[in-house]
Order: C-alpha cells, then structure tokens, then sequence
C-alpha cells in the first residue's frame, strides 16, 4: 500500500541537526499557517532563512513525537531583510557571522543576495571589510550556491553528496551543467561513484533505457570496475554479459556498444594470453609500455661474471659479510644485469642483500634512489637501509592536473630522474600503472632492482606486476629461501612460513612473539581485542596503543574494521571536553583519533615544520587528528612529518585506523599486530591474506578468533584469477 504523500510550507527558523556528509538534516520549519513542524530528511546545505514547499509524511518518533519526513522539497531563498539576515548569520557562507550579516543586511537590505551574488566587492564600502575579503565573500557565497544546486539534484536521486563536492572541485561552476550533459562522469575515477548512482541520476535527467550513452558507460564502469578488483582486461564475450545483466539491455545491444568503442580507441580489443582481450586505452597502454622497457632493461649487461665476483668480494670484505649463496647470486646479477627480481620471505636475508647491493652500486660510483609504495614502507628501508628513501610518488614528484582530473609526474621522460639505479622494496605492491610511471621516469642506463615477498598479496589496483616477472622465468630472479638463525627463534617467522606452505601453524604454544587466543564468537573476540589494546599490551608489555595495529580480514560483521573502529575510539580516545569532535557519516572524528588516507590527493598542500612545502597525500598514509576547528570547518591531520588541513567537505577521504583491513596493511609493519579472524566470505578468508597480515608484525602477533578459521585460510589457496597480459608481452618482447 504506497503511503500518502501531503505538502506543508514555511520558513526554516532553525536548525538542529545537519550532516554534511549526507545532506541529512533535522529542522524547525515555522509553518505558513502558523505552528513550527520538526522536519527531517536529506536537506543539503539548509540555512535559518531559508523558505521551503516540503513533500512527504508524518510520523512519530519514539523519543522525538511528531516529525515530518521530507521525501522532496522545494527551496526558496530568502527575501526579506530579517530572513536574509537569518540565513547568513546561521554561518552557511564562510567569512560571514552574525556581526558581519547585520552590517551586510543593514547595508544592501532586500538586495542583498544579488550583491554577493554579483557585484561582492561592493562589500568593500562596508567598514572593516577589505576590498580582499569582499572578494573572498562573494567566492565563497557563490561556491556556496552552485555546490548546493549541484548537492540538491544528488539528494532529490539518493545519490552520495560526496561525489557532488569532489565533481565541484573538479568542474567548479560548470559542475552542474557537465553533470547533466554527461551524469555518468561521477562513475570515473577521481570521483568514484558506482555506475548504479550514476545511472539513476541519468534516468531522473532524460536519459533512456537504450541509449547508447548509457550503455557505453556500462562498458566503461564495468572495465574500471574490474581494474578496481586487478584486471588488466576483460574477455570480451564476458564483458558484453556483464554490461547485458548490469543495466538489463540484451547483449547483442551490449556488444554493439562495446565495439562501438573500440572503433573510437576508447576501448583496446587484442588477443593476447589466449583471449579476445578488452582494455581501457590507458591500461592497454601501461602494460605494453611496462612490457617493452622491462624487457629493454633485463637484455642490458654491465658486467661480466668474473667482474661482477671481485666486486661482490670487496663489498663482503668491507661490510664484514659473509653472504649465503643465494644472496651472493642477487649482487652479483644486481652488478651484471640492468633489471633484478630479488624475492623471499620474512627472516630470508632480503635487507642484508638489499644493503650489500646498495654498497656495491656506490662502489663503482652510481647515484642509487631507494623508494617503496608507501611511506610507512620508505621510513622502514630507509631506517634498514641507513639511506634516505622515499614513497614512489614523492620519488617521482607527483601533482595534480586539475584541467583533466587526473595525477602528473613531473618526474617522467622529458625530465628523468638523475639516479643511476633505482631499488624499489614492496614491488607487490605497485600496479601496472605506478610501474609505468617509475619506468618513464628512468634513464635509459639506470639500472632497477626490484625487491618484495611474491606470496604477500597482489597489488590493489590493476595487474599482478611482481608475480607475473618472477612467474615468466624470462627476467633476472633470485628467490632467497634461506632462513638464518636468529630468524628462526621467531615463532612470528615461522609460522608464516608454515602457512605459506599450507601448514597450519603452532596455535598452542603461545610463547615467544606469537599467541593465539581462542575465541568462537565475535562478540568475545571483540572484547578481548579491547583489553588487549587498551589494557594487557601497555600495562604488562609497554606496548604503547598507537604502537599497535588491529587488523580483520574484512570491513564486516562485528570483528569487521567498522565495528572494531567504533569500539575502539571508544575505549582509546573517548569524548571529553578538551577533544573537540566532528560527526561525518557514521563516524564522530575526534582530536587524538588515528586516521588514514583512502584514496590518492595529489594537490592537497602538507607543510612540515621546518617550513617546507609541498603536495599530495596518497591512499593508505596514516596520521594523526591533532585539531578540529569548526568555525573554520577545518580538521588538522599530522602525517609523519607533514601537517595537513581538511576542510569539513573533504573528510571523506579519510577514515579511523584503529583497526584496518589485510589489503590496507600492505607494505607496512607494526611493533604489535593484533587480528581478529572469526567471520568472513571465502575470497578475503585465504593463505594469502592470512600470510600477509602475519608478516605485518615485527614484535608480536596476537590472533584473537576461531582455530577453524584459521585452518579455513591455510587450506583456501586458490588463486583468485587475474587478467593480465604482461607475461605474454614480456615473453614476447625478449624472444623478440
């Protein structure tokens, strides 16, 4: 039975509630027939003031008696002196509070909302107002204006107002008309929406079920989408089946539109691998490019072998060495060959070779570049290293290009890096994309070392890099398989070694580095991990809690990294007067709170405090709330070394990091990690995960969960599959 809709109508006397996040707001609406009704619903960017025709129902809450719940709404600015002076002291336009909205109103009355609108710098002939702030005044009032136009159409389609803030930042003004043109625009990368958003949001504009528009975006979302999951491509009769369920059109329609594509070039279809291979243009161009330079490079020699053996004795002689076998073949095919796969896992020499080839590239004079994808990675090389390194994107000087949306390397060929070598830790980690970056932004003659565990998981984004080089048997690969002796004494090394072999590991001792502590239900588990981080690691270990890391497989269930999130804000940093906070979706972020990055912001400015300047912070960087201004809306991070400020509209890139999921950890160690395994689906339930979130731990390792959860990982070993062409290209190019 579809419930009866009714319209009332008022003026916006306060509001309560308002998230910006959501648009989600509770209001005081004084009613034209007299009263005042509480109306909640999405309301973006509402303002004391403000007159509104709201279409919807009414209820009763609980707690709350009668409410009306908007389903839509009509908004009209507000026109008289007192509305409008309401409606800007409420503080919805930066730079403007109630002492400077009586002076405005006073000033320009009824027409005040034109003046900022059009002619702001007739401001300036107010007292205590600059000719500069009238400017900043009238930009922010008209950001003001259009974002909220922008955030109404997403509100009235149930889609994310986030994506309407970063469309705007992108599209400024004209965010609204390229929306409309194009709606499926929101679905690329930089702003992220899901194709179903999208597709609701062209719906509501005009656009047909059949429209070839709509049915190429589909092609598009569905290619980015597999990217997003580490395909390189798609076969081509499964993307036209995939397009055909997604929107319901037939597949015959999906397929036209599919080739339709690939006659524009916006779509690359080759037969590569044994398949009829779909690509986005930019990922067909990344692996072919990856392709060609490393096989350029593993064709070029330096040194023959007797040379390469004198060299590789001096560095011994000079660092007081006596390297294993398997570590003497890397330096010396470090010093003979121009590309190097050096892989092994936990306590199997990888640094002590990494740093005798470091010593035997500056004997014989080159610049040598250390660099890993991540920054906790880089601090951790370069402290192993004693060398400086750096996060590839900071290696390569990363910007942001705001015309196209998309990042720069101001590093590239045009402008290489001077180093003669480059070694680069945690190569699982780096997607074919990142690859194609770094390999541009080489010389000719430079020399690339690539190090990392190939059993870790795979890179987030698109491709399987690392594995596929060492699996091709084409390339120069030493695998370190030696485990010394002091590496031995760690159960933490052990038992990763044991699971990587599909050994369940020694759950029972709980001994050494290594404990497990049984519990069946979540519930249980949750509980324990508290304690632990709370209580028993700093109390009886000295282990501080931001010096440890609770890890879950999953974002779900109540050992999920939502759930543990909360919780663990809760017990670690709970409110109190002196933490100012900020509520922002489902999470209250709090002065003390540990945050991360989740996803990649090359023009965000960061400064440190010896005054340098610079930008971009990338997906998986972790910091610190040091501050939470809300009259200037503005959140302060502390990464590292870096100071950043978020403004409210920005703290969706953000998220706490109290707990984080396997993947999110990659490229990072911890003094303590603790991981909760007791739920969770199959594909993130594996060896690999487990494998990865053991190896994360440098000191301790606590597993709070169930025993046959555990053996649920070891045993599911299968591969989960990815598109990728680059063995092929590579096998290809060398036989070439």
């Amino acid at each position: 039975m579809s419930k009866e809709l009714v319209q009332i109508s008022g003026s916006i006397e306060s509001v309560v509630y308002s998230n910006e996040d959501s648009g989600y707001a509770v209001l005081r609406l004084a009613l034209e027939e007299g009263g005042v009704a509480t109306v909640v619903g999405v309301l973006p960017y509402a303002a004391p003031g403000e007159k509104l025709i709201v279409t919807g129902e009414w209820t009763t809450h609980q707690y709350h008696g009668d409410q009306f719940r908007a389903d839509s709404f009509d908004r009209l600015m507000p026109e008289t002196v007192m509305e409008i002076y309401s409606y800007l002291a409420s503080g919805i336009v930066k730079g403007i509070g109630p002492s400077t909205a009586r002076a405005i109103t006073d000033r320009f009355g009824e027409d005040t909302l034109r003046v900022l609108e059009e002619e702001p710098e007739l401001l300036a002939e107010i007292k205590g107002i600059s000719r500069k702030r009238a400017e900043e005044i009238g930009a922010a009032f008209k950001r003001q204006s259009s974002l909220r136009r922008l955030m109404e159409l997403f509100a009235v389609n149930r889609v994310h107002l986030q994506y309407a803030i970063r469309l705007y930042a992108a599209y400024g003004d004209e965010a609204l008309a390229a929306v409309m043109a194009n709606p499926y625009i929101i679905t690329e990368e930089y702003f992220g929406a899901d194709f179903t958003d999208a597709d609701r949001l062209a719906l509501y504009l005009g656009f047909t079920a059949d429209s070839p528009e709509r049915i190429e975006a589909a092609v598009s979302f569905e290619l980015a989408y597999n990217s997003g999951n580490g395909h390189c491509f798609c076969p081509y009769g499964k993307l036209a089946d995939a397009v055909s369920r997604l929107i319901s059109v037939p597949e015959a329609d999906a397929a036209a539109a599919l080739d339709s594509l690939i006659m524009s070039g916006r779509v690359v279809y080759e037969e590569i691998a044994g398949q009829n291979a779909c690509y986005l243009s930019k990922l067909h161009e990344a692996e072919v490019y990856v392709a060609g330079r490393l096989a350029e490079l593993s064709r070029r020699r330096f040194f023959a072998a007797l040379e390469s053996d004198k060299l590789m004795e001096a560095v011994e002689a000079e660092m007081g060495i006596s390297l294993a076998e398997n570590q003497r073949e890397a330096v010396r095919a470090s010093a003979c060959y121009g590309l190097l796969a050096l892989t092994g896992g936990p306590g199997t020499g990888k640094t002590t070779t990494v740093r005798a080839i470091i010593r035997l590239f500056e004997s014989i004079g080159l610049r040598t570049a250390l660099a890993a994808p991540t920054g906790r990675a880089a601090k951790r090389m370069g402290e192993l290293c004693l060398r400086e390194a750096s996060t590839i994107h900071r290696l390569l000087e990363t910007g942001f290009d705001a015309a196209s949306s998309s990042l720069v390397f101001k590093r590239n060929a045009e402008d290489p890096l001077e180093a003669d070598a480059v070694i680069l830790d945690e190569a699982s980690m780096v997607d074919i994309t990142l690859m194609k970056a770094l390999l541009e932004a080489i010389k000719k003659d430079c020399r690339l070392v690539l190090v990392g565990d190939a059993d870790q998981l795979p890179s987030v984004g698109p491709g399987s890099l690392f594995a596929d080089l060492i699996k091709s048997k084409a390339v120069p690969c030493v695998r370190l398989r030696e485990v010394f002796r002091q590496a031995e004494e760690s159960r933490i090394i052990k038992n990763a070694h044991l699971i990587n072999r599909g050994v369940m590991p020694e759950l029972r001792a709980n001994t050494g580095d290594f404990f497990f502590l049984s519990r069946k239900s979540g519930e249980a588990a949750v509980e324990t991990i508290l304690d632990l981080c709370a209580e028993r690691l700093p109390g009886k270990m000295g282990i501080r809690p931001e010096e440890i890391q609770v890890l879950s497989p999953t974002r779900r269930y109540n050992t999920g990294t939502v759930n543990l999130n909360k919780k663990l804000q809760e017990r670690l940093n709970p409110p109190s007067p002196d933490k100012p906070e900020k509520l922002f979706g489902e999470f209250v972020f709090r002065k003390g709170d540990r945050v991360m990055q989740i996803r990649n912001n090359y023009d965000i400015i960061w400064k440190r405090a010896d005054g340098v300047v610079g930008t971009g912070v990338f997906n998986g960087d972790i910091g610190a709330v040091a501050d939470i201004d809300a009259a200037q809306q503005v959140m302060t991070v502390v990464f590292e070394d870096r100071t950043v400020e978020y403004g409210f509209d920005m703290l969706g890139e953000l998220e706490p990091a109290y707990a984080m999921t396997v993947h999110k950890a990659q490229g990072n160690e911890y003094r303590a990690v603790v991981l909760a395994l007791v739920k969770g689906a199959p594909t993130l339930f594996s060896r690999s995960v487990l494998y990865t979130a053991v190896t994360r731990a440098r000191e301790l390792l606590i597993i709070v969960g169930d025993e046959e959860a555990v053996a649920r990982m070891v045993e599911n070993n299968l591969p989960r599959k990815r598109y990728s062409g680059l063995r092929a290209r590579l096998l290809k190019a060398l036989e070439g």
